[in-house]
């Protein structure tokens, strides 16, 4: 028999863009798929349209719940999911009718997960590709150091299928934004293997008032605070990796503390550097020789030096259009 595939969508105050997401699920070339939709106490008309699907498609299944955030509304989809796998799909975004297909293909009984390109899209009719491009496999070790250099096995959840029960007992934060970069490298370092194609079935909507475009705010530095909790689990886990997460996590705090400079004021300022000193003290000494590109390597030992100068000359530079 067909594994089931669980796909689990969290939906919050999407009326706009759910039934393009729902219905790109349904048409699914795989079709033993049980699709849960986690209605996370949306205000708009979001849960009766989760309920509309239910009763059209019997794969379908509706959660209410009050509002908790993205990270509980997952936590509940794999708390209630039944499939030997399972995947995520935001509920703004769609994907290709071989999403699953394709990403099951790539699973043997030493896979446990699985990942395909994506591209960005504002429109309904994404041009997914058409040609399946060879798959490459991962230990998890070279999958960890990818998601690092973040740009492949990124931190972004939804472009990968899971073996289900890797993630027995792994969950999403509560009540923080970056919920991704706080549960892929887990993910990625519980596997036993990892297949990747670069071909493109996941369409990643952007939208002006999703959570990342919005202006910076304190609470963006919780992928800061990622990358911290991702630095102590390399450190006892994989250590030839702590160089490398040192340097990103050293940028990071950078470009942090360029948004502070430019956005923040007041209390809110102050606590920010507070945690951004913290953060660069744990960091010392900072392994720049490691670093292959020159201009990081630069910039990695003028924020070593001086976080805020660093910061403040280059906000200076981008003010001047010298800097993009």
């Amino acid at each position: 028999m067909e594994p089931l595939i669980t796909v689990i969508v969290p939906v919050y105050k999407v009326e706009a863009y759910l039934d393009r997401c729902v219905q790109s699920m349904t048409d699914q070339t795989y079709q033993n798929l049980e699709i849960l939709l986690v209605d996370d106490g949306s205000p708009d008309r979001s849960g009766e349209i989760c309920d509309r699907w239910a009763e059209k498609d019997s794969r379908v299944r509706v959660i209410h719940q009050e509002n908790q955030g993205l990270g509980a509304a997952r936590n509940t989809g794999l708390d209630a999911a039944r499939g030997e796998f399972a995947c995520f799909v935001d509920s703004d975004d769609y994907v290709s009718p071989n999403f699953c297909a394709l990403l099951l293909a790539m699973m043997d009984e030493n896979t446990d997960i699985t990942e395909c390109g994506y591209l960005e899209t504002q429109s309904n009719d994404a041009d997914f590709d058409s040609d399946f491009r060879p798959p490459t496999r991962y230990s998890p070790l070279e999958a960890v150091r990818e998601n690092i250099r973040d740009e492949i096995f990124r931190q972004i959840a939804c472009n990968k299928l899971y073996r289900r029960e890797i993630l027995e007992d792994l969950r999403f934060p509560v009540g923080v934004i970056n919920e991704d970069e706080f549960f892929t490298y887990q993910a990625l370092a519980k596997a036993g293997s990892l297949v990747r194609s670069d071909t493109r079935l996941y369409a990643y909507r952007q939208r002006g008032g999703s959570i990342m475009h919005n202006p910076f705010s304190l609470n963006r530095l919780d992928g800061i605070r990622a990358k911290r909790q991702r630095l102590s689990f390399l450190e006892e886990n994989m250590p030839q990796l702590v160089p490398q997460a040192k340097n990103d996590l050293l940028m990071s705090c950078l470009y942090g503390m360029q948004g502070t400079m430019r956005s923040l004021r007041g209390g809110q300022r102050q606590q920010a550097e507070a945690f951004l000193k913290d953060t660069l003290a744990r960091l010392k000494p900072v392994p720049v020789e490691e670093e292959p590109s020159g201009k990081r390597r630069f910039l990695l030992r003028c924020a070593g030096s001086s976080l805020k100068g660093t910061a403040r000359a280059l906000n200076i530079l981008e003010n001047l259009h010298i800097l993009k």
